[in-house]
């Protein structure tokens, strides 16, 4: 008899069922390829214009075909598609919004401070290289992508895989290839007001996994729709930025700032399935970077004046040594570094060295 096959909620394989869950909300689970994940779950709202749909896949056909599958079995037609939400600047969240803004002339709703490196290679593009065959393409933006700042840390930046950079092309007008972005058409603010689904939300900005998150908050039916705030059974990942001084503080923040909402009995995650108890979820994900930071202090002795990619090594295993690995432990180091308890030099080479009090 084969061994059981255990998997966190968000690495389920994406379902072809569509469920109602909550009242005018339908999720549709798009599959994805990307570590640790399974699906995306796109909601759609429906109200008297239509329907909204938060968080469209990934870019590329495969994703768009599954998009139209699924919305063919609820019942939605393409057309009837009036907006589109973009959670943040993730491609598995915002791949799907430019070609439904371009098809079914959606307008793109994202928080005020949403940023598109991909939409924004457009405008850095000569004319000459839009008649770039696919390939060329590719190593452009691989060019583009290294000439990026180095991280904060000091090392250079990597690229994306290929197969994810041809997911980005497109056949533009006048058969020129563009990278596909989204376009945000309407930003919105911290506690502004959306209607949708017949029902006023409010905009939560909740930086911490990006600086441009966004939750959206019904307190008439208790909803939230928590993109990757928020997960159920895996802890988002917390960039390293240096938007802000201390980005996991800003995370504990975005968290303290969910929980506190009144009334809250359904949280709508962008993978995984709906769960009741979002004060306990944050209170769980609060601790497990807490243990991540006790982690960091009691490695301190043999890690002197280390580099953050040392410091990885730490707190994560091998298989997910990398750029996305190095970004949070930059953001626990940097917690460290401005409560006091570690201090910062860049060396000759400009990579940044920790030290934590022992």
């Amino acid at each position: 008899m084969p061994e059981p096959v255990y998997r966190k909620q968000e690495q389920e394989p994406a379902s072809e069922e569509v469920l109602e869950v909550a009242p005018g909300i339908l999720r549709l689970q798009l599959p994805i390829t990307m570590p640790g994940l399974g699906h995306v779950n796109t909601y759609a709202l429906e109200d008297e214009r239509g329907f909204a749909l938060v968080d469209p896949g990934l870019p590329g056909q495969e994703s768009w075909d599954a998009l139209m599958t699924r919305l063919r079995s609820a019942g939605i037609p393409l057309a009837r598609v009036h907006t589109t939400i973009v959670t943040h600047s993730h491609p598995d969240h915002f791949g799907g919004a430019d070609q439904l803004h371009e098809e079914a002339g959606a307008e793109v709703l994202t928080h005020e401070s949403f940023r598109s490196l991909v939409a924004e290679a457009n405008d850095d593009m000569d004319t000459d290289l839009l008649e770039a065959d696919e390939e060329e393409l590719v190593e452009l933006w691989k060019h583009r992508f290294r000439s990026f700042e180095p991280t904060p840390w000091g090392t250079t930046r990597e690229p994306p895989p290929d197969e994810a950079i041809r997911r980005w092309i497109v056949m533009g007008e006048g058969g020129q290839k563009r990278f596909r972005g989204p376009q945000p058409t309407i930003r919105v603010s911290d506690g502004e007001a959306v209607r949708l689904a017949g029902r006023d939300w409010f905009a939560v900005h909740t930086p911490g996994h990006t600086t441009d998150h966004l939750c959206l908050y019904d307190p008439e039916g208790g909803v939230l729709l928590a993109g990757d705030h928020v997960l159920p059974t895996i802890t988002p990942h917390i960039a390293g930025s240096t938007d802000v001084e201390d980005p996991l503080a800003t995370f504990f923040r975005s968290l303290e700032k969910v929980a506190a909402l009144d009334g809250l009995t359904c949280a709508l995650p962008a993978h995984g399935h709906p769960f009741e108890d979002l004060r306990g979820r944050c209170t769980h994900i609060r601790e497990h970077h807490d243990d991540r930071l006790q982690l960091l202090r009691d490695a301190a002795e043999s890690h002197r004046d280390a580099p953050v990619q040392a410091w990885m090594k730490v707190l994560f295993q091998e298989r997910s040594w990398g750029e996305m690995a190095a970004s949070e432990t930059y953001a626990h180091l940097e917690h460290l570094r401005v409560t006091g308890e570690a201090t910062a030099r860049r060396d000759d080479a400009g990579l940044v060295r920790f030290d934590i009090s022992a």
